[in-house]
């Protein structure tokens, strides 16, 4: 099985930018915004970083001010807006996405 956002460089540019918030897309799972991850999915398939990955980039695609040096080595806190995901425009499936996510990460025994 292999996994990959299917975004690109481009859309990075332009989150970047400050642009509209663009789903990450994978071959498996689907849409961030548009299809609802299956937690069985997510526990027999990526690893770990994949996961926080994923779940960090839904947050990250509507400017989510991070506070771990983790993810804000990753994704930056750039033109971020807030800490309530709630607060950020983010729809039900978004939510549940990022839930359903961390969710595999503990229970894969996943680091913070």
């Amino acid at each position: 099985m292999r996994f990959f956002r299917c975004s690109g460089l481009a859309v990075f540019a332009l989150l970047l930018a400050g642009s509209a918030a663009t789903a990450g897309c994978y071959d498996v799972f689907g849409c961030s915004n548009a299809n609802r991850f299956r937690l069985a999915d997510l526990m027999n398939g990526p690893n770990c970083e994949f996961l926080y990955e994923m779940r960090n980039g839904i947050y990250a695609e509507h400017h989510y001010c991070f506070v771990t040096p983790r993810a804000i080595a990753m994704f930056g806190n750039a033109g971020c807006h807030g800490q309530n995901p709630s607060a950020l425009g983010m729809s039900a499936v978004e939510l549940g996405n990022a839930t359903t996510i961390l969710q595999a990460e503990h229970a894969k025994g996943c680091p913070e």
